[in-house]
């Protein structure tokens, strides 16, 4: 959970998620966003970590797949305090068979003022307001 004394340079610890039609999306977003991504520590569910290990070549730690149990994975850490940011980039158009997984994810987030980013233009966001002044921009 982040405080008022928590937004300084540091290693921020970023949870990524993405529902099949939005793996792609996510990838070249983080191969974008790089060289930010490489200093910070990443958790992402089974599939996600495996194609972003493939596609951007970062070090990421997993748990489960979401509908085995990762939604909730990760949420556990999140109420740990463990995480600091989580990207989920959802399928609004897919109905999902883990959706009160997805929605119990979402709400440890609110409850733990876990900043959370849904769609790619709040993941841009979230991921400015992480880098540190001064550092240098995404590749386009």
């Amino acid at each position: 959970m982040l405080n008022q004394e928590d937004w300084r340079p540091r290693r921020w610890r970023v949870a990524l998620v993405a529902h099949d039609a939005k793996k792609a999306a996510l990838s070249a977003f983080v191969l974008r966003h790089r060289n930010h991504f490489n200093n910070w520590d990443l958790l992402a569910t089974a599939a996600t970590a495996e194609g972003l290990r493939e596609a951007v070549g970062l070090k990421v730690r997993t748990v489960l797949p979401g509908p085995r149990g990762g939604d909730v994975q990760i949420g556990a850490e999140i109420a740990a305090g463990e995480i600091d940011a989580l990207i989920f980039l959802r399928d609004p158009l897919t109905a999902q068979p883990h959706e009160p997984d997805i929605a119990a994810l979402l709400r440890v987030a609110d409850i733990h003022n876990v900043a959370v980013a849904t769609n790619l233009s709040s993941a841009e966001c979230l991921v400015r307001a992480l880098v540190p002044e001064g550092a240098p921009a995404a590749r386009r």
